[in-house]
């Protein structure tokens, strides 16, 4: 396994998904950023920009089993994770699996689910394993999960704990492509049967368990410099220092970081991280994990707007 076979399966990966969803490729690149750092992701955008379109065409390009939960506010934990019945037959508990046992799980419209159905995942993203009855499931080292919400309608929806944003390794925002794309998509599905929910069935399926598994280990082999590492906390360190920010980011976010960036320089061919790396992906891994102050609201001012004030005010290494 080298890195050029890692940039050709990439770039596999990407074509397919560029067969259904137009315009997205910064998106598309950070899924697979994810994908090979062992990270979930969320996305997040209006109604109608093709988010759920997205995750199925990312687990319709892998050959890994999928699995769809399209959260509501009735959903119980047992209805993700599942439950022992008991069989009168054998006179034993049965497990009956829930959903989350999958490989690439779709958790659709994740939070429109109560607090406690949305607790049910935290082991899992974290861990990759799921407790029921008290007895320990594993989910696999290919779990990931793949989380869609909506950002504009609040009525049935619950804010997701930070505890669960902080187990996403990028929070990706996605909004309406610019007219060009749209029109290109509109030709697309004029040549297309008016069917919806079959786009992804043209897919090929371009990487198996094993081709991912060994992806990641090349990834793992990557080594960042202790200057790469010393600039990723000094990024993490400025967002508590910020007077802008209430809660800053934690430990497990500058890991996080750090795992992406291993990543990204190895899908850009490259055996070692640079700078720009890190820059690249300082946003959409810590932009769900800090809690803006008061001022930044009153002046309107997001996280991202935030952050990327303290990445032009920390100097990188060179």
């Amino acid at each position: 396994m080298t890195l050029e076979t890692l940039r050709a399966r990439s770039d596999a990966l990407r074509a397919e998904i560029g067969k259904t969803v137009l315009g997205q490729e910064d998106v598309v690149e950070l899924l697979l950023v994810s994908l090979f750092a062992r990270g979930h992701v969320l996305l997040e955008g209006p109604p109608g920009t093709a988010k759920t379109l997205l995750a199925r065409s990312f687990a319709a390009a892998l050959d890994l089993e999928f699995g769809r939960i399209q959260f509501t506010p009735d959903l119980m934990p047992g209805d993700v994770l599942g439950s022992s019945i008991f069989n009168f037959q054998t006179n034993d508990f049965v497990l009956t699996r829930g959903p989350v046992f999958t490989q690439v799980l779709l958790a659709d419209e994740i939070n429109r689910a109560p607090p406690k159905t949305q607790a049910a995942l935290l082991q899992a993203m974290n861990e990759r394993m799921v407790s029921i009855d008290g007895n320990d499931h594993s989910l696999g080292r290919e779990f990931i999960v793949v989380a869609t919400q909506n950002p504009i309608e609040q009525q049935g929806t619950y804010p997701l704990p930070e505890a669960q944003l902080d187990r996403f390794l990028f929070k990706l925002e996605i909004d309406f492509p610019p007219e060009a794309i749209e029109l290109a998509i509109l030709r697309q599905h004029a040549k297309a049967p008016i069917e919806s929910g079959m786009e992804t069935d043209v897919l090929s399926k371009t990487l198996d368990a094993a081709a991912l598994a060994e992806c990641r280990a090349l990834i793992d082999g990557i080594i960042l410099d202790d200057d790469i590492l010393a600039y990723i906390l000094r990024l993490v360190r400025a967002t508590r220092e910020s007077a802008e920010i209430a809660f800053g980011a934690s430990t497990r976010a500058a890991d996080a970081l750090a795992a992406a960036t291993r990543a990204q320089a190895g899908l850009n061919g490259r055996d070692f991280a640079i700078p720009d790396d890190v820059k690249r992906l300082f946003v959409p891994a810590l932009r769900h994990r800090v809690v803006l102050g008061a001022s930044a609201e009153i002046e309107g001012r997001n996280s991202a707007m935030v952050l990327e004030n303290i990445l032009n005010q920390i100097e990188a290494p060179r």
